[in-house]
């Protein structure tokens, strides 16, 4: 892609990326693809908000050509160190030596160690509030610490009011030719993408995300222009409600609807699934499918965050959960997905022991076992019926709730 124009002097340089496997060297990211987006102020002093992952340097530093000479920039915006947002800062150390970088206290001793970079005299330390005057155009600092790291800040310009919002407000999913929420007539593909990368990376830190939310809420934003995915200009509201929306389900409860997760290692548990499943579909609520030993729980987090209810279907294996639903509640617990209701089935072959293995998941998780059902071997005809009524009743109570 070209540079973007945003506003009057105002321009997007980022680079899309659609060969990483995984994000964060976790999170599955080769069929969505992901954004690298970086910005260019011109003024009398020149800006660059931001950087991208150290690939793609010809493409990203030609974007930057088409604006202005990369040697003279002046101040490189550091609001967060992730080597995604930090990749090129050797490389703009060398075309321009004269540049400063700004940023937070934390930021620069972190770049220190990351990067065994010395800036001497070359680094701007800000606090929230501090100011940074280009010419017409005047910067202004706000630290949110842990969206999602220590360091991280948002920078907002004060003559078009636009947040620079870093990974606040961000998603995964590469730009398709276009750049801006109002330039695409569907944008759910974004938006689900939005709360997978919400729950995948910030999710764990949401009561910082709503106190920065907070702390922003007086600023006049008419554009959201974050280090991932869309920038909103049309609409930037739509991203804070959704992301504040998102944050309160850390705490509070989430929507009505229900996320099952299972395992089957011969069939039967599956059976019993597909009953539980047809019983739950009655009460009309949002339901949400997963196998868990063939879904990165990078896609089923996002369903575990969003809904209040998760049924459980998993066999026993070797006295313990099936591993890989084993995994899924770890990373259920490792982001912090609390107060959920849960029932489980499962079969199980001679001694049983997966529900004792959940019920220590489910004290660390505070989750409310509200009913199980398990059987021995195969599923009889009894069973079947037995687990649709199991899947209705369930789903009566979140309704209900």
């Amino acid at each position: 892609m070209v540079s973007v124009k945003i506003t009057e002097n105002i321009y997007w340089t980022g680079v899309n990326d659609r060969t990483t496997d995984l994000f964060e060297g976790l999170w599955p990211i080769s069929e969505e693809g992901v954004s690298y987006n970086s910005y260019v102020i011109l003024d009398e002093k020149v800006a660059l908000i931001d950087l991208v992952k150290s690939f793609k340097t010809d493409d990203y530093l030609s974007q930057i050509e088409e604006i202005i000479d990369p040697t003279k920039i002046d101040y490189v915006i550091v609001n967060h160190v992730e080597p995604d947002h930090t990749g090129m800062i050797k490389v703009m150390s060398r075309l321009a030596p004269n540049i400063i970088f700004v940023g937070t206290e934390k930021t620069k001793k972190m770049l220190e160690d990351y990067y065994q970079l010395e800036f001497g005299d070359k680094f701007l330390v800000v606090k929230t509030g501090a100011r940074l005057n280009l010419g017409t155009h005047e910067l202004e600092f706000y630290e949110v610490p842990f969206v999602h790291w220590p360091e991280t800040m948002v920078t907002y310009e004060r003559k078009n009011e636009i947040l620079f919002s870093c990974d606040a407000f961000g998603s995964y999913g590469a730009l398709r030719g276009a750049i801006f929420d109002d330039e695409y007539d569907d944008l759910e593909f974004y938006k689900e993408e939005a709360l997978r990368y919400y729950v995948n990376i910030v999710a764990k830190f949401s009561r910082f995300v709503l106190k920065a939310i907070d702390a922003l809420k007086t600023l006049q934003i008419r554009i959201i222009a974050p280090s991932h995915g869309l920038i909103w200009r049309k609409h930037p509201e739509k991203i804070i409600k959704l992301y504040s929306k998102w944050a309160t389900y850390a705490s509070e409860p989430s929507e009505k609807g229900i996320t099952l997760i299972y395992a089957s290692m011969y069939g039967n548990t599956e059976k019993v699934m597909n009953a539980v499943a047809q019983g739950a579909s009655k009460e009309g609520i949002p339901i949400q499918i997963f196998d868990v030993a063939r879904t990165h729980v990078s896609y089923i987090l996002p369903s575990l965050w969003k809904y209040q209810g998760i049924l459980i279907g998993t066999p026993t294996y070797e006295t313990k959960l099936f591993p890989p639903m084993a995994y899924v509640l770890q990373m259920a617990d490792y982001k912090r997905i609390t107060n959920k209701k849960v029932a489980r089935f499962g079969s199980y072959g001679w001694s049983g022991g997966a529900q004792r293995d959940l019920e220590s998941y489910i004290e660390k998780l505070k989750w409310d076992l509200v009913d199980i059902f398990e059987f021995q071997g195969g599923p009889s005809e009894e069973d079947l019926k037995y687990g649709k009524k199991f899947g209705e009743n369930f789903a009566k109570i979140i309704r209900s709730s």
